[in-house]
């Protein structure tokens, strides 16, 4: 029997499509599915189906997903963005109740990663190596500098400054809503791709260097078979219960992992880790057709550098559209 996955907004994620798209070839067949507001996305364009969708914060977004699925007969969903995986969160059992898995983590997890202060706090005080981190309103007297600004809840990089001086801390205080202040880790910078199956175990842990970031996202980067920094990721899913993708952000401060966030989803990297040799797609389409799928930690090609560049998906304008769900009908995009 086929088996459907279902990726929400899928924008510029391509890679991650066909990832999937390879992932249930392996397996029996089976369509990939993206929803998105914009018919202009790429990956709406490399999917197999694609459906505009409200937005996630909009009333009737979850019973949209959930009517495409049962629709297109999806067995697995894969939420991509931080706005919607407490949503899904929520919604894990309503989806579970018509034989539908979502690759998400728990509420609680999801929830407090999204708050990038309380996930530095919640690790420090479990003696996990956080960056150190403040609001403006407690902020010591006499901060050492240099510091870093970013929202407190917040994606790509948006709104994220370094601070080197009184003077432009007291603008970025200004300038960045709701923020939260931590301290400048010195260091490379690392992204910990994780993947754990729906019971909360790890399966896979690769870490990347970050070697030159763009919008976010790694455009240059290596993996790298770093025990400290495999151990660290394990130590996180024994503190935090994640189900499916996970990236932890750090920098390496003295030999030692510091971690200054934590994505309960497929990070922006992800092609590296696949192309490396952990499948996070083809062990998340396994787990859901029922396939046991043993650990596999540490078990990557090292030293393997990806070194990305834009692409372009040329379309007519005439043509371009993207379907609203009907529960009654079932449209090809244009």
């Amino acid at each position: 029997m086929s088996l459907n996955v279902l990726i929400t907004a899928g924008s510029r994620r391509v890679p991650l499509v066909r990832a999937f798209q390879r992932a249930v070839a392996h397996h029996r067949g089976g369509n990939v599915i993206v929803t998105d507001v914009n018919p202009l996305s790429p990956a709406v364009h490399a999917a197999n189906r694609a459906y505009r969708v409200p937005l996630s914060a909009a009333p009737g977004y979850i019973d949209a997903i959930l009517d495409i699925c049962l629709g297109e007969r999806v067995s697995l969903v894969v939420p991509t963005i931080d706005d919607e995986l407490v949503l899904f969160g929520g919604a894990v059992a309503r989806f579970r109740e018509h034989g539908i898995r979502v690759a998400v983590s728990p509420t609680p997890t999801s929830a407090l990663c999204e708050d990038k202060y309380a996930t530095c706090r919640y690790l420090h005080e479990r003696g996990i190596p956080a960056a150190a981190s403040w609001l403006p309103s407690d902020l010591p007297a006499a901060p050492a500098f240099p510091l870093f600004i970013k929202p407190r809840r917040g994606r790509g990089s948006v709104g994220a400054h370094a601070v080197r001086t009184p003077k432009e801390l007291d603008f970025f205080s200004g300038y960045v809503a709701d923020a939260v202040i931590q301290a400048y880790l010195d260091g490379p910078e690392f992204t910990i791709d994780m993947l754990c199956d729906f019971s909360g175990q790890p399966l896979s842990i690769v870490p990347r260097r970050r070697d030159v970031i763009r919008a976010g996202v790694s455009d240059r980067g290596r993996t790298v078979n770093d025990p400290a920094l495999i151990q660290v990721a394990r130590t996180c899913a024994a503190t935090l219960p994640f189900a499916g993708a996970v990236n932890i952000q750090c920098r390496l401060v003295d030999g030692q992992p510091v971690i200054f966030e934590i994505n309960p989803r497929f990070s922006g990297g992800i092609p590296l880790t696949i192309h490396a040799g952990a499948d996070f797609p083809r062990m998340l389409v396994d787990l859901t057709a029922g396939v046991r799928v043993a650990p596999a930690i540490g078990k990557f090609r090292d030293n393997l550098w990806m070194a990305s560049y834009e692409t372009s998906v040329f379309l007519d304008g005439s043509r371009v559209s993207l379907p609203e769900y009907h529960p009654t009908r079932v449209e090809d995009v244009a």
